[in-house]
């Protein structure tokens, strides 16, 4: 049965997507996932990007962001400084970083994947605690390396899979959530395309195309009574951007600086608990990625960026929302997590007029 998504319910949206409005609109992108969820206290997994498909390793040109730094992003210092992603992307819940380190490496060195005699691989997290039990350590390699190796393209599952499987959002169930947007041939025809990893915001908060539905759907908030705006917000939020368009490591981080915007359309402020760690690369100019003595690249103007920018934040927005749609009822270490209310959202964007 295929899974009800953000659009399915008539949410408004700027922009036009992709064909499968997924990250996988980006040519070459592939993505995989090992979802666990054992017992009472098991409900965690693991996400894998591979930039140019399990079969392609060559470097993409890339940036990186932080919001907020109360996060982990194992690789980024390197990305920052060499403008290079070397190999896959993983995402997993914060104490199974290590794991899913080693286990890339593993794989690098298993199928002959690796650039060099060393690897630093990409590994980024959130918080799963509440219904996780993140010291069980549930994840494992084959966890990590069933992921890289079922990694595909085209229509991919959202909500609780992957490393979304146990996180809440807005304190309604939360997870993976993907969007792209497709530039009209007069702007490039660029795609860009978000995978999100949605962990964070309190339920007051939430806004859904410019309606403020969490300030109505109060029952069942976990962490406050759905009214305190003075509570302290936590979580945390991993977003990945890709895009065929040619762009330069420096105009890649101006772009996944604009997922904050994206992030912020949803009705967050941000906050001190909170890991919100951005990354943004490109599929295009492979051969300058390949070296040589002088390498040649192509690269759009900076005055050409903002339907790129644009379709960042659209697409982050619209990745955010379809994590909280897609996601279901979850009980689990400490809590219990609702889905978002289908019903209800809409009769609220009916109030609003935005249906």
């Amino acid at each position: 049965m295929k899974k009800v998504r953000a659009r399915d319910l008539g949410i408004p949206f700027e922009g036009s997507p992709g064909k499968f409005n997924a990250i996988t609109d980006v040519h070459g992108v592939t993505v995989g996932y090992s979802t666990i969820i054992e017992g009472t206290d098991a409900r965690t997994g693991v996400t894998v990007i591979h930039p140019r498909g399990a079969d392609d390793f060559t470097p993409a040109f890339a940036g990186v962001h932080t919001f907020n730094g109360n996060g982990e992003m194992t690789g980024a210092a390197w990305v920052e400084e060499g403008g290079m992603l070397e190999g896959p992307i993983g995402i997993t819940n914060t104490h199974s970083i290590g794991i899913v380190h080693h286990s890339i490496i593993k794989w690098q060195v298993e199928h002959h994947k690796m650039l060099q005699h060393w690897s630093c691989p990409l590994v980024a997290e959130t918080a799963d605690a509440w219904l996780n039990n993140m010291n069980g350590f549930f994840v494992q390699e084959h966890h990590a390396m069933h992921a890289l190796t079922s990694a595909k393209s085209g229509a991919i599952e959202e909500g609780n899979v992957g490393g979304g499987t146990g996180m809440l959002c807005y304190e309604f169930k939360g997870g993976t959530g993907t969007a792209s947007r497709k530039l009209p041939e007069k702007l490039g025809g660029w795609t860009v395309g978000v995978l999100a990893q949605t962990n964070f915001g309190r339920r007051y908060q939430l806004t859904i195309a410019g309606v403020p539905v969490g300030q109505y759907l109060k029952s069942d908030a976990p962490v406050t009574s759905g009214e305190n705006p003075f509570r302290q917000e936590a979580g945390s939020l991993v977003v990945i951007v890709a895009t065929d368009a040619p762009l330069m490591p420096h105009q890649l981080k101006r772009v996944a600086k604009r997922v904050t915007l994206g992030m912020g359309r949803t009705g967050t402020t941000g906050g001190n608990g909170s890991g919100d760690l951005f990354l943004a690369f490109t599929t295009a100019n492979v051969e300058a990625a390949r070296g040589g003595v002088i390498a040649q690249m192509q690269a759009l103007p900076n005055d050409q960026l903002d339907p790129i920018f644009g379709a960042t934040v659209y697409a982050t927005e619209e990745a955010i929302i379809n994590s909280l749609v897609a996601a279901e009822d979850m009980t689990g270490h400490e809590i219990s997590a609702k889905a978002l209310p289908h019903e209800e959202v809409k009769e609220l964007l009916r109030k609003y007029g935005r249906l």
